[in-house]
């Protein structure tokens, strides 16, 4: 028996089987070229956005003594600005609110600083003989450790290495220069009279800005919506600034009374610095624990007393840090600390010790922004903890 035969097609039916094939082939084609040119325009828009990041950075770099002050203003404006708008609602003008709103920060300030400024004074002008006290202090665990290291050389070698000199510092290697600060007075002056000034202009025209913003929306709709994101990252940027500054405030104010109740030296000095310190999450506790544990060192004889005053605040951290922090703030303004490990290190490279400060409330509100602004929701997402 034969086998099948092949199925024959009449002229027409073959030229329209070979056309339909061609038509195939060329569809093909045109759709491997569409997603090859999609491919290149990704990589092209990727490459864009990357430049644009880095022209972005370096821009922040260069005007980073024009953007710092700014930055600060604004939010120091976002979390001053529901008192005034309170004052408003009982008929009391922005202009009058945010003058005595002003005065009274002013004077608060001006008090902490009189308080704190001759403490922080002593302290730096008898660093010198502070640490050489403490060298002395350190002989005693020192003269051991070197001792069973002469006698460890000695079986090693066959004879001791000689005696070096103690390493205590000379006074004078770590004297500081008052003309430095002196001469530096007039800049931080000047930057913190136009901070105080950016905040009570923001304090008495941020909303008629943001209306102004609002208006140059297209539409109704476009307009309704605007005024929605704006007013809804305006209400919760403030409520975060504020419920961290009244957290800071109350670590601060918790560390002074611990350290009081410790009989160590300049409490309300050491706890101001926790409290500027704990706006730099993680970073910020592990520069205070180690300042107060040398602090300890430095002025309790017994070791015991000298590491307390660090374990004890140590411990406060992370009951704060670990469970009244993310109660009181919620889940939503919770950062993964590897974003915020990254956005420090980003920022503290780009505007030194004032980008460290400032770098986590800047990615908060971003954050707080990209979960209401269209086609941000990613970053939103990504930082989110």
């Amino acid at each position: 028996m034969s086998g099948p035969q092949p199925t024959v097609l009449p002229g027409g039916a073959q030229d329209t089987a070979v056309a339909q094939k061609q038509v195939t082939k060329e569809v093909k084609q045109a759709t491997q070229g569409v997603h090859r040119l999609r491919k290149h325009l990704r990589a092209i828009r990727m490459t864009l956005n990357a430049m644009l990041i880095l022209a972005l950075l370096y821009t922040a770099a260069l005007v980073k003594a024009l953007v710092i002050p700014l930055v600060l203003a604004a939010f120091i404006g976002l979390a001053l600005n529901p008192i005034v708008a309170a004052g408003a609602r009982h008929r009391i003008p922005r202009w009058l609110g945010a003058i005595v709103l002003m005065i009274t920060l002013i004077a608060a300030i001006g008090a902490g600083v009189s308080m704190l400024a001759q403490p922080a004074v002593g302290w730096v002008h008898n660093a010198p003989t502070t640490i050489h006290a403490f060298g002395l202090k350190l002989e005693h665990v020192a003269q051991p450790l070197e001792a069973a290291n002469r006698a460890t050389q000695t079986l090693v070698n066959g004879h001791a290495p000689p005696r070096t000199q103690s390493g205590q510092p000379n006074p004078s290697d770590v004297a500081f220069s008052v003309w430095d600060v002196v001469s530096n007075a007039p800049k931080v002056l000047a930057a913190i009279l136009t901070v105080l000034l950016l905040v009570f202009f923001f304090l008495i025209y941020g909303d008629l800005l943001l209306r102004r913003l609002v208006e140059i929306a297209p539409s109704f709709g476009y307009k309704r919506h605007a005024v929605s994101i704006v007013r809804g990252i305006q209400t919760e940027v403030s409520r975060y600034i504020l419920t961290t500054v009244v957290i800071n405030v109350s670590l601060g104010m918790i560390t002074s009374g611990i350290l009081f109740l410790l009989n160590v030296p300049d409490p309300l000095l050491w706890g101001t610095v926790a409290m500027l310190a704990n706006f730099i999450p993680y970073v910020g506790a592990i520069v205070t624990t180690t300042m107060l544990l040398l602090v300890g060192l430095m002025h309790f004889d017994d070791l015991l007393h000298g590491i307390l005053p660090a374990l004890c605040f140590a411990g406060v951290t992370a009951v704060e840090g670990n469970m009244i922090t993310p109660m009181i703030l919620g889940r939503r303004m919770r950062i993964s600390p590897i974003a915020i490990l990254i956005w420090l290190l980003v920022w503290g490279w780009l505007w030194g010790v004032p980008g460290a400060l400032l770098a986590v409330p800047m990615l908060t509100s971003a954050k707080l922004i990209a979960e209401r602004v269209r086609g941000w929701e990613w970053f939103a997402r990504m930082v989110q903890r």
